[in-house]
Protein backbone atom coordinates (compact mmCIF):
# COMPACT_ATOMS: atom_id res chain seq x y z
CA UNK A 1 0.00 0.00 0.00
CA UNK A 2 0.49 3.76 -0.52
CA UNK A 3 0.63 4.64 2.78
CA UNK A 4 3.88 4.05 4.86
CA UNK A 5 4.10 2.14 7.66
CA UNK A 6 6.46 5.01 9.30
CA UNK A 7 4.10 8.05 9.48
CA UNK A 8 6.02 11.42 9.74
CA UNK A 9 4.71 11.81 13.39
CA UNK A 10 5.70 7.62 14.20
CA UNK A 11 9.03 8.99 16.17
CA UNK A 12 8.54 10.65 19.29
CA UNK A 13 10.25 11.28 23.51
CA UNK A 14 9.21 10.04 26.12
CA UNK A 15 10.31 10.57 29.85
CA UNK A 16 12.95 7.52 29.53
CA UNK A 17 13.56 7.74 26.13
CA UNK A 18 12.05 7.19 23.22
CA UNK A 19 8.38 5.63 21.22
CA UNK A 20 8.19 4.14 17.21
CA UNK A 21 4.27 3.44 16.17
CA UNK A 22 3.73 1.48 13.54
CA UNK A 23 1.20 1.32 11.40
CA UNK A 24 -0.08 -1.83 9.64
CA UNK A 25 0.89 -2.82 6.59
CA UNK A 26 -1.69 -4.79 5.94
CA UNK A 27 -5.24 -4.92 4.22
CA UNK A 28 -7.19 -6.44 8.00
CA UNK A 29 -6.56 -6.80 11.40
CA UNK A 30 -4.04 -9.17 12.07
CA UNK A 31 -3.95 -11.47 15.85
CA UNK A 32 -0.33 -10.01 17.34
CA UNK A 33 1.29 -13.41 17.71
CA UNK A 34 1.74 -12.82 13.98
CA UNK A 35 4.11 -10.63 14.70
CA UNK A 36 7.56 -12.06 14.57
CA UNK A 37 11.37 -11.17 14.78
CA UNK A 38 10.82 -7.37 14.94
CA UNK A 39 13.94 -5.42 15.23
CA UNK A 40 14.36 -1.48 15.37
CA UNK A 41 17.97 0.26 14.68
CA UNK A 42 17.90 4.17 14.85
CA UNK A 43 20.48 5.49 13.05
CA UNK A 44 22.32 2.32 12.02
CA UNK A 45 22.72 0.86 15.86
CA UNK A 46 19.92 -1.55 16.80
CA UNK A 47 17.67 -0.49 19.83
CA UNK A 48 18.01 -2.92 22.93
CA UNK A 49 15.75 -3.38 25.23
CA UNK A 50 12.86 -2.75 23.18
CA UNK A 51 9.02 -3.33 24.98
CA UNK A 52 5.72 -3.39 22.80
CA UNK A 53 2.83 -1.10 25.08
CA UNK A 54 -0.22 -2.97 24.85
CA UNK A 55 -3.08 -0.84 26.72
CA UNK A 56 -1.57 -0.67 30.28
CA UNK A 57 0.87 -3.26 29.93
CA UNK A 58 4.81 -3.62 28.18
CA UNK A 59 5.71 -6.86 26.99
CA UNK A 60 9.22 -7.73 25.66
CA UNK A 61 9.13 -7.79 21.53
CA UNK A 62 9.96 -11.27 21.42
CA UNK A 63 6.87 -12.16 23.85
CA UNK A 64 4.24 -11.16 21.06
CA UNK A 65 3.72 -14.63 19.75
CA UNK A 66 2.32 -15.59 23.09
CA UNK A 67 -0.52 -12.43 22.99
CA UNK A 68 -4.25 -13.28 22.56
CA UNK A 69 -5.24 -9.86 21.18
CA UNK A 70 -5.32 -7.83 17.88
CA UNK A 71 -3.64 -5.41 15.83
CA UNK A 72 -6.64 -3.48 14.52
CA UNK A 73 -5.98 -1.82 11.28
CA UNK A 74 -6.41 1.77 12.58
CA UNK A 75 -4.11 1.68 16.02
CA UNK A 76 -0.58 1.41 15.37
CA UNK A 77 1.54 -0.62 17.74
CA UNK A 78 3.63 1.28 19.68
CA UNK A 79 7.05 0.01 20.27
CA UNK A 80 9.24 1.90 23.55
CA UNK A 81 13.29 1.73 24.34
CA UNK A 82 15.13 2.98 26.91
CA UNK A 83 17.12 5.06 24.86
CA UNK A 84 17.08 8.48 24.79
CA UNK A 85 17.52 10.46 21.48
CA UNK A 86 18.51 14.20 20.30
CA UNK A 87 16.35 16.49 18.57
CA UNK A 88 16.13 16.59 15.00
CA UNK A 89 16.36 13.90 12.36
CA UNK A 90 17.19 10.43 12.92
CA UNK A 91 17.21 7.30 10.38
CA UNK A 92 14.50 4.67 11.52
CA UNK A 93 14.65 1.30 10.33
CA UNK A 94 12.04 -1.56 11.48
CA UNK A 95 11.97 -5.21 10.43
CA UNK A 96 8.83 -7.74 11.05
CA UNK A 97 7.22 -10.50 9.86
CA UNK A 98 3.97 -11.11 9.51
CA UNK A 99 1.93 -14.36 9.58
CA UNK A 100 -1.20 -14.21 7.52
CA UNK A 101 -3.76 -16.39 9.22
CA UNK A 102 -6.08 -17.25 6.46
CA UNK A 103 -3.36 -17.40 3.94
CA UNK A 104 -0.84 -20.91 3.47
CA UNK A 105 1.99 -20.95 2.17
CA UNK A 106 2.54 -24.96 2.70
CA UNK A 107 1.65 -27.82 4.92
CA UNK A 108 3.51 -26.40 8.12
CA UNK A 109 2.11 -22.93 8.81
CA UNK A 110 0.83 -19.59 7.39
CA UNK A 111 2.37 -17.40 4.39
CA UNK A 112 4.78 -15.35 6.28
CA UNK A 113 5.81 -12.09 4.81
CA UNK A 114 9.31 -10.21 5.32
CA UNK A 115 9.31 -6.28 5.72
CA UNK A 116 11.36 -4.08 6.26
CA UNK A 117 10.75 -0.27 6.55
CA UNK A 118 13.41 2.59 6.86
CA UNK A 119 12.91 6.46 6.41
CA UNK A 120 14.36 9.85 8.14
CA UNK A 121 12.27 10.84 10.85
CA UNK A 122 11.93 14.37 13.14
CA UNK A 123 11.80 13.63 16.65
CA UNK A 124 8.38 15.15 17.95
CA UNK A 125 7.37 15.91 13.97
CA UNK A 126 4.12 16.30 15.30
CA UNK A 127 1.37 15.33 18.15
CA UNK A 128 0.10 12.24 18.54
CA UNK A 129 -3.45 11.23 17.72
CA UNK A 130 -6.10 10.90 20.37
CA UNK A 131 -9.63 8.38 20.42
CA UNK A 132 -10.42 8.97 16.46
CA UNK A 133 -13.47 11.77 16.20
CA UNK A 134 -16.95 10.48 15.15
CA UNK A 135 -17.93 12.61 12.68
CA UNK A 136 -21.23 10.86 11.69
CA UNK A 137 -22.52 10.35 7.88
CA UNK A 138 -22.30 13.96 5.45
CA UNK A 139 -25.87 13.56 4.47
CA UNK A 140 -26.47 17.16 3.73
CA UNK A 141 -26.59 18.07 -0.23
CA UNK A 142 -25.88 14.35 -1.20
CA UNK A 143 -26.44 14.08 -4.43
CA UNK A 144 -28.68 12.05 -6.95
CA UNK A 145 -27.73 8.49 -7.56
CA UNK A 146 -26.57 8.64 -11.91
CA UNK A 147 -29.00 6.83 -13.84
CA UNK A 148 -28.23 2.93 -14.66
CA UNK A 149 -29.49 3.01 -18.62
CA UNK A 150 -29.72 -0.11 -20.02
CA UNK A 151 -29.24 -1.91 -16.64
CA UNK A 152 -31.01 -5.09 -16.48
CA UNK A 153 -33.02 -4.65 -12.76
CA UNK A 154 -31.52 -7.59 -10.98
CA UNK A 155 -28.17 -5.79 -11.84
CA UNK A 156 -27.52 -3.91 -8.76
CA UNK A 157 -23.93 -1.77 -9.16
CA UNK A 158 -21.96 -1.52 -5.84
CA UNK A 159 -18.88 -0.11 -4.63
CA UNK A 160 -16.66 -1.90 -1.77
CA UNK A 161 -14.95 -0.06 1.13
CA UNK A 162 -11.63 -2.15 0.42
CA UNK A 163 -11.63 0.74 -2.57
CA UNK A 164 -10.88 3.17 1.10
CA UNK A 165 -7.99 1.00 2.81
CA UNK A 166 -5.44 3.64 2.73
CA UNK A 167 -7.66 5.79 4.05
CA UNK A 168 -8.74 3.18 6.72
CA UNK A 169 -5.15 2.30 7.55
CA UNK A 170 -4.64 6.70 7.62
CA UNK A 171 -7.12 6.64 10.69
CA UNK A 172 -8.01 10.14 10.57
CA UNK A 173 -11.79 9.23 11.34
CA UNK A 174 -12.87 5.67 11.99
CA UNK A 175 -13.56 3.13 9.63
CA UNK A 176 -17.45 3.31 9.93
CA UNK A 177 -17.56 6.70 9.20
CA UNK A 178 -15.69 6.62 5.90
CA UNK A 179 -18.13 3.25 5.07
CA UNK A 180 -21.12 5.28 5.69
CA UNK A 181 -20.09 8.30 3.38
CA UNK A 182 -20.03 6.43 0.73
CA UNK A 183 -23.01 6.07 0.28
CA UNK A 184 -23.92 9.65 1.83
CA UNK A 185 -21.37 11.69 -0.70
CA UNK A 186 -23.30 9.89 -3.60
CA UNK A 187 -20.65 7.31 -4.77
CA UNK A 188 -22.86 4.17 -4.43
CA UNK A 189 -26.66 3.08 -2.31
CA UNK A 190 -24.99 -0.14 -2.47
CA UNK A 191 -21.63 -0.87 -0.80
CA UNK A 192 -19.36 -4.21 0.44
CA UNK A 193 -17.95 -4.40 3.59
CA UNK A 194 -14.70 -5.82 5.16
CA UNK A 195 -15.20 -6.74 9.10
CA UNK A 196 -11.39 -6.88 9.46
CA UNK A 197 -10.64 -2.94 8.50
CA UNK A 198 -14.31 -2.09 10.29
CA UNK A 199 -14.66 -2.80 14.09
CA UNK A 200 -11.77 -3.03 16.57
CA UNK A 201 -13.87 -6.11 18.20
CA UNK A 202 -13.05 -7.97 15.08
CA UNK A 203 -13.40 -11.20 14.26
CA UNK A 204 -16.32 -11.34 17.23
CA UNK A 205 -18.07 -7.51 16.28
CA UNK A 206 -21.33 -7.33 18.33
CA UNK A 207 -24.77 -7.15 17.58
CA UNK A 208 -25.24 -3.16 18.55
CA UNK A 209 -22.17 -2.31 16.08
CA UNK A 210 -23.24 -3.98 13.32
CA UNK A 211 -26.63 -2.67 13.79
CA UNK A 212 -25.86 0.53 14.24
CA UNK A 213 -23.64 0.83 10.96
CA UNK A 214 -26.55 -0.61 9.24
CA UNK A 215 -29.04 1.92 10.55
CA UNK A 216 -26.39 4.77 9.64
CA UNK A 217 -26.53 3.64 6.60
CA UNK A 218 -29.83 3.36 6.17
CA UNK A 219 -30.30 6.70 6.85
CA UNK A 220 -27.88 8.26 4.23
CA UNK A 221 -30.13 6.00 1.97
CA UNK A 222 -27.73 3.13 1.42
CA UNK A 223 -27.86 -0.97 2.39
CA UNK A 224 -25.28 -3.45 2.47
CA UNK A 225 -24.70 -6.07 0.01
CA UNK A 226 -22.33 -8.75 0.57
CA UNK A 227 -19.61 -9.09 3.94
CA UNK A 228 -16.11 -10.35 3.04
CA UNK A 229 -15.46 -12.79 5.67
CA UNK A 230 -12.48 -14.31 6.77
CA UNK A 231 -11.60 -17.47 7.51
CA UNK A 232 -8.16 -17.87 9.63
CA UNK A 233 -7.09 -21.25 9.03
CA UNK A 234 -3.75 -20.72 12.00
CA UNK A 235 -4.65 -20.54 15.60
CA UNK A 236 -0.86 -19.98 15.86
CA UNK A 237 2.23 -20.12 13.73
CA UNK A 238 2.04 -23.53 14.34
CA UNK A 239 -1.05 -24.76 15.29
CA UNK A 240 -3.69 -24.90 12.05
CA UNK A 241 -7.80 -25.09 13.36
CA UNK A 242 -9.82 -27.98 12.77
CA UNK A 243 -12.95 -27.74 11.46
CA UNK A 244 -15.42 -27.39 14.89
CA UNK A 245 -12.90 -24.11 15.39
CA UNK A 246 -12.85 -23.10 12.17
CA UNK A 247 -16.53 -23.02 11.97
CA UNK A 248 -16.37 -21.36 15.45
CA UNK A 249 -14.51 -18.23 13.87
CA UNK A 250 -16.95 -18.05 10.88
CA UNK A 251 -19.87 -17.88 12.91
CA UNK A 252 -20.12 -14.96 14.62
CA UNK A 253 -18.76 -12.99 11.66
CA UNK A 254 -22.14 -14.50 10.02
CA UNK A 255 -24.34 -13.05 12.56
CA UNK A 256 -22.88 -9.68 12.20
CA UNK A 257 -23.22 -9.84 8.36
CA UNK A 258 -26.92 -10.75 9.00
CA UNK A 259 -27.11 -7.60 11.59
CA UNK A 260 -25.67 -5.15 9.19
CA UNK A 261 -28.23 -6.27 6.52
CA UNK A 262 -26.42 -8.29 4.30
CA UNK A 263 -27.77 -10.62 1.78
CA UNK A 264 -24.19 -12.82 2.01
CA UNK A 265 -20.68 -13.51 3.09
CA UNK A 266 -18.02 -14.03 0.99
CA UNK A 267 -14.84 -16.05 1.54
CA UNK A 268 -11.92 -17.30 -1.17
CA UNK A 269 -12.69 -20.55 -3.38
CA UNK A 270 -11.96 -23.64 -2.01
CA UNK A 271 -11.02 -22.76 1.34
CA UNK A 272 -13.60 -23.32 3.46
CA UNK A 273 -13.90 -27.23 2.02
CA UNK A 274 -16.79 -29.57 1.59
CA UNK A 275 -16.93 -30.34 5.14
CA UNK A 276 -17.29 -26.95 6.38
CA UNK A 277 -19.52 -26.11 3.72
CA UNK A 278 -21.60 -28.74 4.81
CA UNK A 279 -21.83 -27.43 8.81
CA UNK A 280 -22.51 -23.99 7.26
CA UNK A 281 -25.42 -24.78 5.47
CA UNK A 282 -28.00 -24.61 8.22
CA UNK A 283 -26.26 -21.66 9.50
CA UNK A 284 -26.59 -20.05 6.19
CA UNK A 285 -30.54 -20.78 6.00
CA UNK A 286 -31.14 -19.73 9.22
CA UNK A 287 -29.69 -16.60 8.74
CA UNK A 288 -30.92 -15.84 5.31
CA UNK A 289 -27.48 -15.34 3.61
CA UNK A 290 -25.82 -16.66 0.93
CA UNK A 291 -22.09 -17.70 0.77
CA UNK A 292 -19.98 -16.77 -2.04
CA UNK A 293 -17.16 -18.06 -2.88
CA UNK A 294 -14.69 -15.99 -4.40
CA UNK A 295 -12.50 -16.97 -7.98
CA UNK A 296 -10.15 -14.37 -9.16
CA UNK A 297 -6.83 -14.36 -10.95
CA UNK A 298 -6.11 -17.75 -12.43
CA UNK A 299 -8.55 -19.73 -10.09
CA UNK A 300 -9.86 -21.02 -13.76
CA UNK A 301 -12.39 -23.97 -13.80
CA UNK A 302 -9.90 -25.50 -16.19
CA UNK A 303 -6.59 -25.43 -13.81
CA UNK A 304 -6.29 -28.60 -11.54
CA UNK A 305 -5.05 -27.19 -8.77
CA UNK A 306 -8.05 -25.09 -8.63
CA UNK A 307 -11.22 -27.59 -10.08
CA UNK A 308 -11.81 -29.12 -6.75
CA UNK A 309 -13.35 -25.56 -5.18
CA UNK A 310 -15.44 -25.21 -8.46
CA UNK A 311 -16.79 -28.94 -7.75
CA UNK A 312 -17.64 -29.09 -4.16
CA UNK A 313 -20.16 -25.89 -5.06
CA UNK A 314 -21.73 -27.82 -7.30
CA UNK A 315 -21.92 -30.61 -5.06
CA UNK A 316 -23.30 -29.10 -2.03
CA UNK A 317 -26.28 -27.97 -4.68
CA UNK A 318 -27.69 -25.70 -2.57
CA UNK A 319 -28.55 -21.61 -3.71
CA UNK A 320 -27.09 -20.91 -0.64
CA UNK A 321 -23.80 -21.25 -1.62
CA UNK A 322 -22.42 -19.68 -4.97
CA UNK A 323 -19.75 -18.34 -7.01
CA UNK A 324 -18.42 -14.81 -6.72
CA UNK A 325 -16.71 -14.05 -10.52
CA UNK A 326 -13.61 -11.28 -9.96
CA UNK A 327 -13.13 -9.98 -13.64
CA UNK A 328 -9.44 -10.08 -12.63
CA UNK A 329 -9.34 -13.17 -14.20
CA UNK A 330 -10.05 -11.67 -17.43
CA UNK A 331 -7.33 -9.19 -18.28
CA UNK A 332 -6.22 -8.48 -21.17
CA UNK A 333 -3.31 -6.75 -20.30
CA UNK A 334 -1.43 -5.50 -17.43
CA UNK A 335 -1.83 -1.72 -16.10
CA UNK A 336 0.60 0.47 -17.03
CA UNK A 337 0.55 2.39 -13.43
CA UNK A 338 1.68 -1.29 -12.30
CA UNK A 339 4.09 -2.46 -15.00
CA UNK A 340 5.67 1.19 -14.43
CA UNK A 341 6.20 0.57 -10.41
CA UNK A 342 7.45 -2.81 -10.97
CA UNK A 343 10.27 -1.27 -13.65
CA UNK A 344 11.11 1.16 -10.95
CA UNK A 345 11.42 -1.57 -8.59
CA UNK A 346 14.09 -2.69 -10.22
CA UNK A 347 12.77 -5.45 -12.09
CA UNK A 348 15.05 -5.98 -15.28
CA UNK A 349 13.44 -4.12 -18.38
CA UNK A 350 13.24 -6.87 -20.88
CA UNK A 351 11.05 -8.75 -18.78
CA UNK A 352 8.99 -5.46 -17.90
CA UNK A 353 8.22 -5.39 -21.87
CA UNK A 354 7.41 -8.79 -22.46
CA UNK A 355 4.82 -8.09 -19.85
CA UNK A 356 3.86 -5.12 -21.52
CA UNK A 357 3.29 -6.90 -25.08
CA UNK A 358 3.19 -10.08 -24.47
CA UNK A 359 1.00 -10.43 -21.51
CA UNK A 360 -0.92 -13.48 -21.90
CA UNK A 361 1.60 -15.71 -23.59
CA UNK A 362 2.25 -18.69 -21.64
CA UNK A 363 6.00 -17.83 -22.24
CA UNK A 364 5.50 -14.81 -20.56
CA UNK A 365 4.70 -16.46 -17.64
CA UNK A 366 7.47 -19.37 -17.48
CA UNK A 367 10.01 -16.20 -17.29
CA UNK A 368 7.99 -14.75 -14.46
CA UNK A 369 8.56 -17.77 -12.30
CA UNK A 370 12.16 -17.97 -13.41
CA UNK A 371 13.12 -14.62 -12.42
CA UNK A 372 11.28 -15.45 -8.81
CA UNK A 373 13.05 -18.62 -8.60
CA UNK A 374 16.69 -17.43 -9.12
CA UNK A 375 16.25 -14.53 -6.37
CA UNK A 376 15.61 -12.05 -9.03
CA UNK A 377 12.72 -9.65 -7.81
CA UNK A 378 14.14 -7.17 -5.02
CA UNK A 379 12.84 -7.60 -1.74
CA UNK A 380 11.19 -3.73 -1.93
CA UNK A 381 8.90 -5.37 -5.25
CA UNK A 382 8.05 -8.75 -4.33
CA UNK A 383 4.99 -8.73 -2.68
CA UNK A 384 4.20 -6.69 -5.33
CA UNK A 385 5.66 -9.16 -8.21
CA UNK A 386 3.50 -11.31 -6.81
CA UNK A 387 0.03 -10.65 -8.40
CA UNK A 388 2.25 -11.98 -11.42
CA UNK A 389 1.08 -15.12 -10.24
CA UNK A 390 -1.85 -14.89 -8.12
CA UNK A 391 -4.30 -11.64 -9.02
CA UNK A 392 -3.86 -11.45 -12.25
CA UNK A 393 -5.72 -13.50 -15.06
CA UNK A 394 -5.37 -14.57 -18.63
CA UNK A 395 -8.68 -16.00 -19.69
CA UNK A 396 -11.60 -14.56 -21.65
CA UNK A 397 -15.34 -14.74 -20.58
CA UNK A 398 -16.20 -16.96 -23.06
CA UNK A 399 -13.82 -19.54 -21.53
CA UNK A 400 -16.17 -19.23 -18.15
CA UNK A 401 -19.45 -20.19 -19.73
CA UNK A 402 -19.68 -23.58 -18.38
CA UNK A 403 -19.76 -21.85 -14.82
CA UNK A 404 -21.75 -18.28 -14.88
CA UNK A 405 -25.03 -20.43 -13.75
CA UNK A 406 -23.05 -20.45 -10.53
CA UNK A 407 -22.40 -17.34 -10.15
CA UNK A 408 -23.92 -15.06 -7.88
CA UNK A 409 -22.17 -11.82 -7.69
CA UNK A 410 -19.22 -10.26 -9.20
CA UNK A 411 -15.90 -8.01 -8.43
CA UNK A 412 -15.67 -5.65 -10.95
CA UNK A 413 -11.82 -5.18 -9.92
CA UNK A 414 -9.94 -2.69 -11.42
CA UNK A 415 -6.08 -1.15 -11.08
CA UNK A 416 -6.03 1.99 -12.54
CA UNK A 417 -8.45 4.26 -15.25
CA UNK A 418 -6.12 3.96 -18.31
CA UNK A 419 -8.90 2.11 -20.56
CA UNK A 420 -6.12 1.98 -23.81
CA UNK A 421 -7.17 -0.75 -25.99
CA UNK A 422 -10.27 -1.32 -23.67
CA UNK A 423 -7.95 -2.79 -20.72
CA UNK A 424 -10.21 -1.74 -18.05
CA UNK A 425 -13.81 -1.85 -20.16
CA UNK A 426 -13.45 -4.64 -22.42
CA UNK A 427 -13.29 -7.13 -20.08
CA UNK A 428 -16.63 -5.61 -17.96
CA UNK A 429 -18.16 -5.85 -21.68
CA UNK A 430 -17.67 -9.21 -22.49
CA UNK A 431 -18.78 -10.32 -19.67
CA UNK A 432 -22.13 -8.76 -19.73
CA UNK A 433 -22.60 -10.21 -23.45
CA UNK A 434 -21.87 -13.68 -21.39
CA UNK A 435 -24.28 -13.04 -18.22
CA UNK A 436 -27.04 -11.69 -20.06
CA UNK A 437 -28.31 -14.40 -21.32
CA UNK A 438 -27.69 -16.66 -18.12
CA UNK A 439 -30.54 -14.83 -15.95
CA UNK A 440 -27.73 -13.29 -13.26
CA UNK A 441 -28.94 -11.54 -10.39
CA UNK A 442 -26.90 -9.83 -8.01
CA UNK A 443 -24.35 -7.44 -7.47
CA UNK A 444 -21.46 -5.94 -9.69
CA UNK A 445 -19.10 -4.41 -7.14
CA UNK A 446 -16.49 -2.01 -7.77
CA UNK A 447 -13.23 -3.35 -6.41
CA UNK A 448 -10.10 -1.14 -6.83
CA UNK A 449 -6.95 -2.93 -5.88
CA UNK A 450 -4.58 -0.57 -7.41
CA UNK A 451 -4.46 1.78 -4.13
CA UNK A 452 -1.45 -1.14 -3.39
CA UNK A 453 1.00 1.28 -5.24
CA UNK A 454 -1.03 4.05 -6.29
CA UNK A 455 -2.04 7.62 -3.97
CA UNK A 456 -5.26 8.39 -5.95
CA UNK A 457 -8.29 9.55 -4.19
CA UNK A 458 -10.12 6.55 -3.72
CA UNK A 459 -13.83 8.66 -4.09
CA UNK A 460 -12.62 9.75 -7.49
CA UNK A 461 -11.21 6.49 -8.53
CA UNK A 462 -14.49 4.64 -7.82
CA UNK A 463 -16.94 7.19 -9.12
CA UNK A 464 -15.01 7.12 -12.07
CA UNK A 465 -14.67 3.83 -12.71
CA UNK A 466 -18.44 3.04 -11.62
CA UNK A 467 -19.66 5.32 -14.59
CA UNK A 468 -17.20 3.16 -16.85
CA UNK A 469 -18.58 0.28 -15.98
CA UNK A 470 -22.25 1.22 -15.82
CA UNK A 471 -21.21 1.67 -19.39
CA UNK A 472 -19.68 -0.84 -20.53
CA UNK A 473 -22.39 -3.20 -18.67
CA UNK A 474 -25.11 -1.90 -20.42
CA UNK A 475 -23.53 -2.36 -23.82
CA UNK A 476 -22.31 -5.29 -23.29
CA UNK A 477 -25.99 -6.49 -22.36
CA UNK A 478 -26.96 -4.63 -25.51
CA UNK A 479 -25.12 -6.66 -27.73
CA UNK A 480 -26.65 -10.01 -26.94
CA UNK A 481 -29.98 -8.85 -27.71
CA UNK A 482 -28.82 -7.24 -31.02
CA UNK A 483 -27.42 -10.43 -32.26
Amino acid sequence: MTLGTLRDDALTTTPGGFRVRLSLPWIRSLPLWSVRDLDVAVDGLPVQGLTCVLGERSVPRCELSAEQGWWFLQDRLTLEAPTMLASGSHRVAVSFSLAVPYLQAGPDGPLTLPFRIERALELDAGPEHGDMPTTGAKTADRPASPPQPGLDPEWTLAASAFNWTPEVVRADRPATDIAVDIVADGIAEVVELEPGQLWRSFPQTTDAEAEELRDRLAAAGGRVSIVGASLDDWASPTRRRPDTERLDFLLPQLHAAQRVGAEGVRLPAGQAGPALLGRLLPHLHDLGLTLYEEVQGQQTPSSPEHAAAYDAVVEVGDARVRLLLDISMLMPALPVSYLERLEAGGIPSELVARLRDDWRDPATHAAVVTLLRTGGVPPTVQTLYMNLLVRFGRSDAADLRGMLPLVGAVHLKFWDLDDVDGRVSRPIHELARELAPTGFSGTLCSEWGGHEWLDDDPAVMTSAHLALARSALAQGAASVLAL
